[in-house]
This record gives C-alpha cells, sequence and structure tokens, in this order.
C-alpha cells in the first residue's frame, strides 16, 4: 500500500540523511518545502499529483511572491521525493521530472571593506552590558572573521575544540564534514580571555551539582548554545555602534570578507575553498568576481584619467 503523505517526507528525508549524508538545516529546508506542497494538493496526495499539478503549484507559489531562488529549490525538493518514490515502487513515474524550473538568481556575495570589519570587531571589544557579554562577543567576532565560519558552525562549536591554545580548529560543517581552520592571533588572545570566564562558570555550575556546558558559546535555551537568531541581531546592533550600514552586515557577510580579503591578499583559491568548506570549487571562484568588481571601482574612483573622463561626462 502507497504510504501517506507524511509517511513520504519522513522515509525521504531517513534515506537523503542516510544515503548522501545531507546536512540537518537542509533536510529542514526539504522537509517544509514538502509539507507545503502537501498542504497545497489539499485532498490529493502525492501518489495522485500529476505532472500540471506541480506546474500549477509553482504558478501559485509565484503569484505568492516567493523568490526565484525559493521556487527552485521547492520544485528541486518535490522533484526528488518523486525520483525517490519511483525507486521505491510507489509511483511508476515522476511528475516534476520534465518540468523547467525557474532558476535561481545569482548574485554577487555582499562583502565588507576591511575597514568596515576592523571597526566592527573594534566596537565588539567594548559592546556589551557588562564584562561578560563585551569579552564574549569580541570572541564571537575575532572567531568569525578569523575562520569565516558559517553562522551555526560557530554557535555549535564545542569548547573541546578550543582547548590547549590551538593554532587550528577542528570543524563540523554541512553534512558533518570536517575541517581544519587556523586561528588569527587576536582570535585566540580573544577566545583565551573568554575561556577564563566561562570556565569560571562552569566552576560555579560543578558546585551547584550542575554538568558544566559543551559548548565554547553557552545559551539558555534547549540546544545549549547561543542560537543563530540571537547572533544575527547581535551583529547587526554591533554594526550600528560602530557606524557600518547594519543592513549590509549579517554572520554571513563576515564570511564573505573572510574570503574576499584572503583573496586579496594573495591566499590560493584552493586554499580558501578549503577553508570554507565547500564541496566545489566553483562555489569558491565567486569571489574572484567580488574582487574583480572591487578592483574596477577602484580604479574608476581613483585613477587620475578615470576622475578626468568622470568630470568631463558631468
Amino acid at each position: 500500500m502507497t504510504p501517506d503523505p507524511a509517511r513520504w517526507i519522513s522515509t525521504y528525508l531517513q534515506a537523503q540523511s542516510a544515503e548522501h549524508d545531507a546536512a540537518t538545516n537542509t533536510q529542514l529546508a526539504y522537509g517544509r518545502d514538502l509539507i507545503a506542497f502537501s498542504d497545497w494538493l489539499g485532498s490529493r496526495d502525492f501518489a495522485t499529483a500529476t505532472h500540471a499539478d506541480v506546474e500549477a503549484y509553482l504558478v501559485a507559489c509565484a503569484d505568492a511572491g516567493l523568490a526565484q531562488a525559493t521556487r527552485a529549490r521547492r520544485l528541486s525538493a518535490i522533484r526528488q521525493l518523486y525520483r525517490f518514490a519511483k525507486e521505491e515502487g510507489w509511483r511508476d513515474d515522476n511528475p516534476a521530472i520534465r518540468i523547467s524550473g525557474p532558476g535561481a538568481t545569482h548574485h554577487l556575495p555582499r562583502t565588507l571593506s576591511e575597514d568596515d570589519v576592523t571597526r566592527i570587531l573594534d566596537t565588539a571589544r567594548n559592546f556589551g552590558r557588562g564584562e561578560r557579554d563585551r569579552v564574549r562577543n569580541c570572541a564571537l567576532l575575532e572567531l568569525l572573521y578569523a575562520t569565516g565560519m558559517r553562522v551555526s558552525e560557530l554557535v555549535e562549536l564545542p569548547v573541546a575544540a578550543v582547548r590547549g591554545d590551538p593554532r587550528m580548529i577542528l570543524v563540523k560543517g554541512k553534512g558533518d564534514k570536517e575541517r581544519m581552520v587556523p586561528l588569527s592571533t587576536p582570535a585566540k588572545a580573544a577566545i583565551a580571555a573568554w575561556l577564563t570566564l566561562r570556565d569560571a562558570e562552569d566552576e560555579a555550575r560543578r558546585a551547584l551539582g550542575q554538568p558544566p556546558g559543551k559548548y565554547l558559546f553557552p545559551g539558555p535555551g534547549a540546544a545549549g548554545h547561543l542560537t543563530r537568531q540571537h547572533f544575527y541581531l547581535l551583529i547587526k546592533d554591533i554594526a550600528a555602534a560602530a557606524g557600518v550600514d547594519p543592513s549590509r552586515v549579517t554572520p554571513h557577510t563576515m564570511r564573505h570578507a573572510f574570503a574576499t580579503h584572503l583573496l586579496a591578499g594573495g591566499a590560493d583559491l584552493r586554499v580558501i575553498q578549503t577553508l570554507l568548506g565547500h564541496a566545489d570549487l566553483a562555489t569558491t571562484e565567486i569571489y574572484t568576481h567580488v574582487l574583480e568588481d572591487h578592483l574596477k571601482e577602484l580604479v574608476l574612483t581613483h585613477h587620475p584619467l578615470a576622475r578626468k573622463t568622470t568630470q568631463k561626462t558631468k
């Protein structure tokens, strides 16, 4: 008997996790996409949906104002679900296979200048209600910029990873893939200062019969670590205090800044690929375009001949 929609989704996601080592966040996104499609189908279900149904759903998504990239991801989730269903014998066909998706719009990543980053890092050292917050905020920002970690990797970093004053730390990335990233001298100093305070908190917990925290940046929630949402809002506040437009600053733009500044300093593209944890070099190559645009802007705004040409056209 063909499984119900909930069983389709759960079984498919379990298979993705086991066979393709899919990251948790990827599974959650695909799960949400498939639930949305199931809700839209209403009284119909995955087993009876047609090619026309999938097309109509994508049109409905466009009418609802969903971004092009979101619609492309939803089609990908539906297509892969039906590929899996066909392999399992739940369907004889894949009704999404011949549908051309909207495609994702490829924007160059927004990045920050070295001056922007310096102001943000300097502000983080003095940002917070007390010494604990200021020391933690400094460690968060220095570590983020020194390593180019994803925000989930940063907030979920175990405290054991930085014990012993290491030159490099082990980071667990997407799909639980591990990589080594080096620590800068300022990052090591910031972490050491934070560990002193954090370890004192652990001692106080032990005195109360409570276990010490697992994560470098603990949080009060069920996860046990600072949440991505908390850090997202925090970095915006720090940027505003630093005089940097907060709409331009996210944990991800700091990651982009890390890569772009390394490339501008002469780092090899494959080294940057390894440090960022990109599976495909093509993903890393986008930073060469960011750097090209930056160099063009420098020439157009600072070269004397370019300035003369600009003045003539006014």
